[in-house]
């Protein structure tokens, strides 16, 4: 399972769900979708554009697991 972990480096960048949607200019329900793993398929151009406006690496936010996914 992948597991989007943007929460967590946007707590460590000190920003917020609304200072990230203007940045990367993404809706705040696609930003929240992603946010709380609800996410089915991210576009590159929309990770580049999370990862720079964040100033991380794609493996900050995006981590593999070995745990069955959760249809939930």
């Amino acid at each position: 399972m992948i597991v989007i972990n943007l929460d967590v480096m946007m707590a460590k960048r000190k920003m917020s769900l609304n200072e990230l949607s203007d940045k990367v200019g993404i809706t705040l329900a696609n930003l929240s979708i992603l946010k709380n793993n609800k996410a089915k398929a991210i576009r590159f151009s929309t990770l580049d554009a999370i990862c720079r406006a964040l100033e991380c690496r794609v493996e900050d936010i995006l981590e593999y697991t070995d745990e069955p996914y959760d249809n939930g």
